[in-house]
């Protein structure tokens, strides 16, 4: 079943764009686009799509505007676009699906995508649908002849490096045989976090973060190791530590 979509935004290249993208994934079907909040909302009425790419700020009625007006039983899934951070915490109140920054780049769009088809079954299910699949517990690492067992818990940082990742756990390094984009979609989201195309990193482990000019940040952890945030990450990296320090509060 393919996951029917809608593009919402005032600007008819942004819409290529994303159409363009797209087409390169069989699995996604585009049934309406739309240049306004509120022709959106009479088409997403009408067309219910699964769905939803939806331009945060256009004339009139904005795409988070647009959204909180559908009833939440109606209310497809969402990605949001736009070229500004500030609207994380109002995407996140409206259960948006991604966050994406302008420009987006190809591997930040692929990710909103791939998140959208693990959601897609859950969400043909009743609103009590089954719970989401465990997140892994341990990497297996092949040393010699030998199987290591690292523990996702021990596990601080991991890195990119070509088809392989690097996980760094208690001061060593383990190479593992899997893609970081692929490793990323197994962790528990509410303990890690991708925080550049290169890198992943267990949200705890961080101790400071400091905003650079370009809207990048640099972060340092607690081993002391220093890491570049990109700004595509920022919004949900900001989201996803403001609910570590409440839930560390509470």
């Amino acid at each position: 079943m393919n996951i029917r979509v809608v593009i919402v935004d005032d600007e008819p290249l942004a819409r290529l764009a994303v159409k363009v993208r797209l087409a390169q994934r069989g699995a996604f079907e585009l049934v309406g686009e739309f240049g306004d909040g509120d022709s959106a909302y009479e088409g997403i009425m009408a067309l219910k799509p699964d769905l939803v790419f939806v331009d945060v700020e256009m004339p009139g009625k904005s795409g988070l505007d647009m959204l909180a007006a559908l009833p939440p039983a109606q209310r497809p899934m969402a990605i949001l676009l736009t070229a500004y951070e500030g609207f994380a915490l109002q995407a996140f109140e409206l259960a948006a699906l991604d966050y994406l920054l302008k420009p987006v780049d190809d591997e930040r769009f692929d990710e909103a995508l791939d998140r959208a088809q693990q959601a897609f079954p859950y969400r043909c299910q009743s609103r009590a649908a089954a719970p989401a699949a465990p997140a892994m517990r341990s990497f297996s690492v092949r040393v010699g002849s030998r199987t290591v067992l690292v523990p996702v818990a021990d596990v601080e940082r991991i890195e990119a490096d070509g088809d392989y990742a690097s996980l760094h756990a208690n001061g060593k390094t383990w190479l593992v045989r899997e893609r970081l984009h692929n490793l990323a979609m197994q962790l528990d989201p509410r303990q890690f976090h991708r925080v550049h195309r290169s890198s992943i990193v267990r949200l705890d482990m961080i101790t400071e973060l400091r905003s650079l000019t370009n809207r990048d940040a640099m972060l340092r952890l607690r081993d002391g190791s220093v890491l570049r945030a990109s700004r595509s990450y920022m919004p949900a990296l900001t989201e996803a530590l403001q609910q570590l320090n409440t839930k560390t509060d509470s």
